[in-house]
């Protein structure tokens, strides 16, 4: 019996997770859609499904205990995909499910996307198989790419503050998560950064630490939705785009919390300590 799985492993998250456990000697299962991309890792077998194919997640999920799932990348159907891939591993039998989600998942969240990982979230608990909820923050990493070749970072986000977590933050803690999963049946973890920070204060600090010079311009909303007209992107994920920054002035990303900490036993990482100087 194979005692761990894990989805994503080609991923950021997925694949941090999966190297640290192998790392550690733990016999892994690592879930994929394309085997030809998954890395080649000690004690791993590799099993080939799509979250949206419930007969392949539920023959690849055969024999695991418990499995890290890293929530799918966005699509209008997205949610349709976590509830088949959730169903499947219920029915497979494991045990424990530890779901990569989003801080401040609510059915009335401004963020759309966090609606869809509520929802998710909710169809988990009602599987009957124990949970771990890791509620990322927006991610650190990526908030120092957010300007655009002109240097500008955009976006309704006004004076609003967001604690924005380090990637190898949150494979770290779902590293401690997986090693004792029992530790941490049915509990949801807020997993972000030790600072809030406004995106004047993220502009000045990439800014400082690249040797770029980075600003941040505020938009309205109605400035937001044309400023990504060109992109030729559907509706949905203008509304999430945008949206990113509305929940950032609503308030909803600028909680501070200790879960890093509590879970990985070091401070969480500071964006400074993200951004590479030039």
């Amino acid at each position: 019996m194979t005692d761990i799985a894990v989805t994503g492993a080609t991923g950021h998250i997925g694949g941090g997770v999966a190297r640290r456990l192998a790392a550690h000697g733990v016999p892994l299962r690592l879930i994929v859609r394309d085997p030809g991309r998954a890395p080649d890792l000690p004690h791993a077998t590799v099993a080939t499904a799509e979250y949206g194919d419930r007969d392949a997640s539920e023959r690849a999920l055969r024999g695991v205990r418990t499995a890290l799932m890293v929530s799918a990348a966005e699509a209008p159907d997205r949610l349709a995909r976590h509830r088949t891939f959730i169903d499947a591993a219920a029915a497979a039998g494991v045990h424990h499910l530890v779901y990569v989600s989003f801080f401040g998942a609510a059915a009335d969240a401004t963020f759309t996307l966090a609606r869809d990982h509520h929802a998710t979230e909710e169809h988990l608990r009602a599987s009957g198989m124990a949970f771990t909820a890791l509620r990322d923050n927006l991610y650190a990493d990526f908030l120092a790419e957010l300007a655009g070749p002109d240097g500008v970072i955009r976006g309704p986000a006004g004076d609003g503050r967001v604690a924005a977590v380090a990637r190898d933050d949150v494979v770290a803690s779902a590293v401690t998560v997986l090693r004792a999963p029992e530790q941490h049946e049915n509990r949801v973890y807020g997993l972000t950064g030790p600072e809030a920070l406004t995106l004047a204060e993220v502009a000045a600090i990439v800014s400082e630490r690249s040797g770029r010079t980075v600003t941040y311009l505020p938009e309205t909303v109605a400035e937001a939705y044309a400023s990504r007209a060109g992109y030729g992107a559907p509706d949905w994920q203008v509304d999430a785009w945008v949206s990113t920054y509305t929940a950032i002035a609503a308030g909803e990303l600028a909680e501070v919390t200790g879960d890093v900490p509590l879970l990985t036993g070091r401070p969480a990482t500071p964006l400074r300590d993200l951004v590479k100087r030039a």
